[in-house]
């Protein structure tokens, strides 16, 4: 089993940063993947950021040029670092890992960005 706990969200205004912490219960060494989601009521639960074991970083469009997706295997802890947030950024964002045929999610983290 994997726990793993998201922090950093909060309510920013459009333009400003935030950076999202997921520290997860193991060494993540050896986890083949791990993102970021994020979901808005209503919808589906989309991909924001995804970071491979060896490191290959993968954005949605929308966050493109924006977002910045990162791993310390040594503190187990995945970062997405978000700058030139807008409105549409809004939503609960979620950590997830994937890890010998299992996937793992946290808790999420709202994040709110005012116009």
């Amino acid at each position: 089993q994997v726990q793993l706990v998201e922090s950093g969200g909060g309510l920013v205004q459009a333009g400003g940063s935030l950076r999202l912490s997921c520290a997860a219960s193991r060494n993540i060494f050896n986890f083949n993947v791990m993102g970021w989601y994020r979901q808005v009521p209503g919808k589906q639960r989309e991909l924001v950021a995804t970071i491979t074991r060896n490191g290959r970083t993968d954005y949605a469009d929308s966050v493109q040029g924006r977002f910045t997706i990162s791993r310390d295997n040594a503190k187990n802890t995945v970062y997405l670092q978000m700058n030139s947030l807008k409105p549409e950024d809004t939503g609960i964002y979620y950590c997830e890992a994937d890890h010998i045929g299992s996937t793992y999610w946290g808790q999420g983290t709202q994040v709110s960005v005012s116009s």
